[in-house]
């Protein structure tokens, strides 16, 4: 499989997971009114973001690319302090 399918193949993923959140979105229930999916069909789609999810992660190794991860412009991490913040115990 050459680099051309490859890219395909993240087209389609990418299309197939946004149709999928889309349906999702779409069926939600709003109002506390009840889902109209049966808890099997809700695990059905979880999978399915998962083999997407995989798969694209698969792919992404294979072209040695991965768009999906976050990156600076610059191509440096900011030089940031990270500062823990805990809340004091009760006395």
């Amino acid at each position: 499989m050459d680099k051309e399918d490859l890219s395909k193949e993240q087209r389609i993923l990418r299309l197939m997971r946004k149709t999928l959140g889309n349906v999702v979105k779409d069926v939600t229930p709003r109002g506390g009114r009840a889902n109209p999916l049966s808890d099997n069909t809700i695990l059905d789609i979880r999978d399915c973001f998962a083999l997407i999810s995989e798969r694209e992660r698969e792919l992404a190794e294979a072209l040695d690319f991965d768009r999906e991860r976050p990156y600076f412009a610059d191509g440096e991490a900011p030089n940031a302090k990270v500062i823990s913040i805990v809340k004091p115990p009760k006395k």
